[in-house]
């Protein structure tokens, strides 16, 4: 058994990385994220789109004229 003062010899073997693993998978978490994000962009333009399209034309007010002013010569 070892004494106070030694050490226990740790193992020698490195803990493995998961490297190019750990990677792709937030790559693709980062692509399926961006093409949710994308359909989402492209379903509210096209409800913008379909509202503004249902929407009554914007028509003329018949009472509207330009008033005229009664002082021309004062120019």
């Amino acid at each position: 058994m070892a004494s106070n003062l030694e050490s226990v010899p740790s193992s020698q073997e490195t803990p493995q990385k998961s490297g190019p693993v750990g990677w792709v998978r937030m790559g693709a978490v980062a692509v399926a994220s961006a093409l949710a994000a994308g359909f989402a962009v492209n379903w509210f333009y096209r409800k913008t789109l379909a509202r503004l399209r249902q929407a009554e034309p914007h028509t003329e007010n018949p009472d509207f004229q330009i008033s005229q002013p009664d002082d021309l010569d004062d120019v």
